[in-house]
């Protein structure tokens, strides 16, 4: 049921010299390699890559609370510019990544850059962190609010269970890792299809907005710059807030292998969707303002259902749905593309060689997303995982900015590498500042749980030479790990 990937792995974090300029030789030669192996085939159109990159965007955040941004900037005014600003900055970080992709064409995201730039151990150690905390605390905490959402419509007038919210979410991971497991081209047409219903619910919000503008409804944007002023840490952490809620431009970078003209689709699908996302973001924020005042937004525990409610009637049954759908995709495009991440570190010898598997049919890497499964359902039914997250939301920048340090890096250690899309310099000098300016601030901000997750993400150092270095393993450990 399952073969070996093309690629052979390499313990040294080098693939061989027929993948020297980065692409696979298994996407050049259809469904079967050379040596009779089997790959992972090119699915992702440009369609489709738009479509994983604002599906995953756009999650429940945007409709819930954008409440964090407005108390830490002041006024309204003030938060708007942030949201623009984040966009902005969140699109100069996409086109670094474009960069990247465009010359190194493999596939794993930050894993794969860091471990092309700065050698094996810094990328072990994002990969290891990824696979046991990251990944499925995000994973389970994004499908909680899908289970709360799907819920809401039949419990308007009580309060939800606790049991039955999750419940329906494990039915809805379940429903993902099934999907991403049986078929590419299923997962990406599904993604499509939430990504247009993403759209369908901000239209919903932003046309009744525009429509409150052309009545004159603009009270609240009045002396938008009045308010309390921002203190000296609340524009930073505005911008934190704000760079989450873009947080997810770099998944496309997952799948490289896969996408079709990787040297075109690449720049033009990142591009396309974070214009997109963030003329809808900033539109949906000046929409809410015409209908809530600042100080109702902030009281609002979900923001879109409270708009819906004052101008829609018993149509705002119907946002709780769309909210469910947009969680969903957040759901199906993150682990569509974080598994591709496992599957290329276990290729380069990184984790068990079981996780570098495809299977034979369904050209799926089937045992790089079943791994997610258990360790989702033991976060959602047992972990803190709100505080998990808290501990290591930090690591996310970290390692990005290191990905896009890496990117400069690069320019001067190999010139000669082939980049058919390259940013001006500054582009990733800022954005790298920005994501470590960011680390430093949650050091200085929250130390206890910035140092707790600090000391999570440090352990695979020792797990690194444990695993990878430690050549002296006893037997049944190498069997363990594939070996």
């Amino acid at each position: 049921m399952l073969r070996k990937a093309s690629v052979p792995a390499a313990s040294n974090g080098k693939y061989p010299p027929e993948c020297s300029k980065g692409r696979s030789p298994s996407l050049e030669s259809g469904q079967l390699a050379p040596e009779g192996r089997v790959v992972l085939k090119q699915k992702v159109t440009l369609l489709r890559g738009i479509s994983i990159i604002i599906g995953t965007i756009i999650g429940a955040g945007i409709f819930i609370s954008p409440k964090g941004i407005l108390q830490n900037t002041g006024s309204v005014g003030m938060s708007l510019c942030v949201w623009a600003a984040c966009g902005l900055l969140s699109l100069f970080g996409a086109l670094c990544y474009a960069e990247l992709g465009t010359c190194i064409k493999k596939s794993g995201g930050h894993y794969t850059y860091i471990l092309e730039a700065f050698g094996p151990l810094p990328a072990f150690v994002r990969v290891w962190v990824e696979l046991l905390i990251i990944r499925p605390a995000a994973t389970a905490v994004i499908s909680l609010a899908f289970g709360r959402y799907i819920l809401e419509p039949f419990f308007m007038q009580c309060e939800i269970p606790e049991l039955a919210i999750k419940l329906i979410t494990a039915v809805g991971i379940s429903t993902v890792m099934v999907l991403n497991s049986t078929s590419v081209s299923w997962s990406a047409r599904i993604q499509i299809f939430l990504t247009f219903c993403k759209l369908v619910a901000i239209l919903i919000i932003i046309v009744p907005g525009v429509i409150q503008l052309i009545k004159g409804e603009t009270q609240n944007f009045k002396n938008a710059f009045a308010g309390n002023d921002a203190s000296v840490m609340g524009l930073p952490l505005a911008f934190y807030s704000g760079m989450y809620a873009y947080s997810g431009w770099f998944y496309l970078n997952f799948v490289t292998e896969e996408v079709e003209n990787p040297e075109k689709n690449i720049p033009l699908a990142i591009c396309i969707s974070m214009i997109i996302v963030t003329v809808g973001y900033v539109l949906t924020n000046v929409a809410y303002f015409t209908t809530i005042s600042a100080g109702e937004l902030l009281l609002s525990k979900a923001v879109a259902v409270t708009f819906a409610e004052r101008l829609m009637g018993n149509f705002s049954l119907a946002v709780p749905v769309f909210v469910a759908l947009s969680c969903f995709g957040s759901m199906n495009g993150g682990v569509f593309a974080v598994s591709r991440m496992f599957f290329v570190a276990s290729r380069e010898g990184h984790l068990p060689e079981i996780l570098s598997m495809i299977h034979v049919r369904k050209h799926t890497p089937l045992p790089a997303v079943i791994i997610l499964y258990p360790l989702t359902m033991i976060m959602l039914f047992n972990g803190d995982l709100y505080s998990l997250l808290n501990f290591l939301s930090f690591a996310r920048w970290l390692f990005i900015g290191l990905a896009v340090a890496g990117l400069i890096y690069l320019r001067y250690k190999r010139p000669d590498m082939p980049r058919p899309f390259k940013v001006p310099l500054f582009i990733p000098a800022l954005f790298s500042f920005t994501c470590l300016f960011m680390v430093a601030l949650s050091l200085y901000s929250d130390p206890v749980n910035t140092g707790i997750g600090f000391a999570i993400t440090l352990t695979g150092v020792p797990a690194y030479y444990l695993f990878i270095i430690w050549d002296k393993k006893p037997k049944w450990f190498r069997k363990l790990l594939g070996k």
